[in-house]
Parts: structure tokens; C-alpha cells; sequence
């Protein structure tokens, strides 16, 4: 999950590479576990539906990060379910925020998602989390009702987005 503050979101884009990548990885593996403790401090445990490092290098996943000068920036993966791709692990570090990695990281996994022929993107994401919350609405995102395994939480806000062939 990603969050701007105002002051961030006048400064310059960089220039980043996303690629796939281990989420084994040292640089990506800090900024999984700064997003695990920020979702553990802001929504109680039953509510955190985080993938943990070991789940990430699953089959199934396909792990990115955005890198530039060799730095870690952000991380995203995409969850390949039953006739629909998941955005998971989208965050990026409190530094480059406002500057352009998650729209990259969201960019990379929808096209990931459409090589694979998925017929759409589905999310869940923090109700007080309000910068990703913009972030998938500018990108087109829709609310949608809980799907897969996810109750129904008051913290969580579900969307979905088609993806055009």
C-alpha cells in the first residue's frame, strides 16, 4: 500500500526500472516488512491480509520491485487466482513517495496480468489507507464486493478493474 503526504507529491518523478525480482531479496525484504508493521499498526490482526515473504515466492506470484541507482524504491506483485489476477505487496518507501514508483509498479502488474490473459484485476486494501486509495482510482479501479477467501471487514476496501484484451 502506498501513502503521500502533500509535501511529496510536488516533487520530481524518477526514473525507475521495474522488473521481477526475489522477494528474498535484502532491499526488497525491508520494504515488505515496513509494510507488514505499518498494516500491523494500523488494522488489527484478523484484518491484516498481507502475503508473507515465503508466500511471495510462491508459482503463483509474479514479485516486482522498482529500482533506480541500484536502491529498492517499491515493491507489487501480482496474485494469478481463478479467472483474475490480485494486486498484492504494493508499497513503496517513504522517500521516493509521490514521485511516480507505484504508478510504474501498478503499470507493470496490469501488464503482466494482460500477457497472462487475465480478465481483470481485483485488490484489497486498507479503508484509511487514502493515497492508494487514489492511486487505484486515478488507474481506474472500482469498488467491488469482497472476493476469494476475504470476509467481509470494516478495514478493508475491495476493488476490481477490467483489462481490455
Amino acid at each position: 500500500m502506498t501513502a503521500q503526504s502533500p509535501e511529496t507529491r510536488s516533487t520530481p518523478a524518477l526514473s525507475v526500472a521495474v522488473a521481477r525480482d526475489d522477494p528474498r531479496d535484502p532491499g526488497a525484504t525491508a520494504l515488505l516488512r515496513a509494510s507488514h508493521a505499518l498494516m500491523e499498526s494500523l488494522f488489527p490482526p484478523e484484518e491484516n491480509f498481507h502475503l508473507d515473504i515465503d508466500a511471495l515466492c510462491a508459482p503463483d506470484i509474479r514479485f516486482f520491485t522498482a529500482r533506480a541507482a541500484g536502491s529498492v524504491l517499491g515493491t507489487g506483485a501480482l496474485a494469478i487466482r481463478d479467472g483474475y489476477g490480485e494486486v498484492k505487496s504494493m508499497f513503496v518507501d517513504e522517500a521516493a513517495r509521490g514521485r511516480g514508483v507505484a504508478e510504474a509498479i501498478l503499470r507493470r502488474i496490469e501488464d503482466e496480468a494482460r500477457t497472462l490473459a487475465l480478465p481483470c484485476l481485483r485488490l484489497e486494501t486498507g479503508i484509511s489507507l487514502h493515497a492508494a486509495l487514489r492511486l487505484y482510482r486515478r488507474h481506474g479501479f472500482e469498488h467491488c464486493r469482497a472476493f476469494g477467501d476475504y470476509p467481509d471487514s470494516a478495514s478493508s476496501i475491495f476493488m476490481e478493474k477490467p483489462l481490455a484484451p
